[in-house]
């Protein structure tokens, strides 16, 4: 089995995707808007409550950016691969509904010695005006596929803040997150099949890093952005370790500046499971 490196840098085909009002509505309860109290949050989760206009969470737009490579990345178990890095930028806040077009391209896949990173970097316009409205960078890591005496690839400094976090906030997550979370489009059975999670030595199926990335996300605009994602630029982190649907999420916050925040988010026991946190707002 093996990866094809000819996919480095060459564009695939642009795709479009479409979204309503349902699928944003969808998408926030699926990372966990309202849950506890359903009147928390009723912008993101509703469409037709007086005096609220509905909006749009701002990690839906890694979603939306989705568009993979024109060809197969190789031939490999899919069981072995796992989200890895996320980073998203929003150009403009997402309207309620729309269409936007995504241009892909793989832009390194890299040695890590027990597998092997596949970056890619999708750029999303709106199709009606060509104006960029999403820039999102994701890393894949796939078992078993290192080895191959490629470079090995960098990362951004980061360091953990040596001070407790200016936010600390705790959110839970259903038992059945995974199977909401799904319905916005990710299908992997990594989610769901027992057996599929087996073979990638998962005891049971494992929540989506997305998702976990999408709870974070919804912490980091109410503290950061006074929950409006017109103030909400960008976010980054990387995946550490698996979440399982019904754990519970502490999301530590650390205001790094004018405009700019590390964070983490960890398991209850203080299994850290989004690392490299750095969030940009207005």
């Amino acid at each position: 089995m093996s990866l094809d490196h000819s996919l480095v840098g060459v564009p695939g085909e642009p795709r479009e995707r479409s979204w309503t009002s349902k699928d944003a509505l969808l998408y926030a309860i699926g990372v966990g808007a309202g849950l506890g109290d359903p009147l928390r949050e009723l912008q993101f989760t509703t469409e037709n409550c007086e005096g609220i206009e509905q909006q749009v969470l701002p990690t839906y737009g890694v979603l939306l950016a989705q568009a993979g490579p024109s060809r197969s990345l190789g031939d490999f178990d899919r069981a072995m691969l796992v989200h890895a890095e996320q980073y998203v930028e929003l150009h403009r806040p997402l309207p309620v509904g729309g269409t936007v077009r995504t241009s892909s391209t793989v832009t390194g896949i890299y040695d890590k010695g027990s597998g092997a990173l596949v970056e890619s970097q999708s750029v999303a316009v709106d199709v009606a005006t060509g104006q960029p409205v999403i820039t999102s960078r994701t890393g894949t890591f796939i078992r078993g596929e290192g080895g191959f005496g490629g470079e090995r690839g960098s990362s951004a400094p980061w360091r953990l803040p040596d001070h407790a976090p200016d936010h600390k906030v705790v959110e839970q997550t259903r038992p059945e997150q995974a199977l909401l979370y799904r319905l916005s489009g990710d299908r992997n059975p990594l989610h769901v099949d027992p057996k599929f999670a087996a073979r990638g030595g998962f005891s049971r199926p494992i929540l989506h890093g997305l998702c976990t990335y999408g709870v974070t996300g919804r912490v980091l605009l109410h503290e950061l952005c006074g929950s409006d994602p017109a103030r909400f630029s960008s976010m980054s982190g990387r995946f550490s370790a698996p979440v399982l649907p019904g754990d519970s999420l502490v999301i530590s916050i650390w205001r790094d500046g004018d405009g700019t925040a590390s964070f983490q988010t960890a398991k209850e026991d203080g299994t850290v499971v989004i690392d490299r946190g750095r969030v940009t707002f207005a």
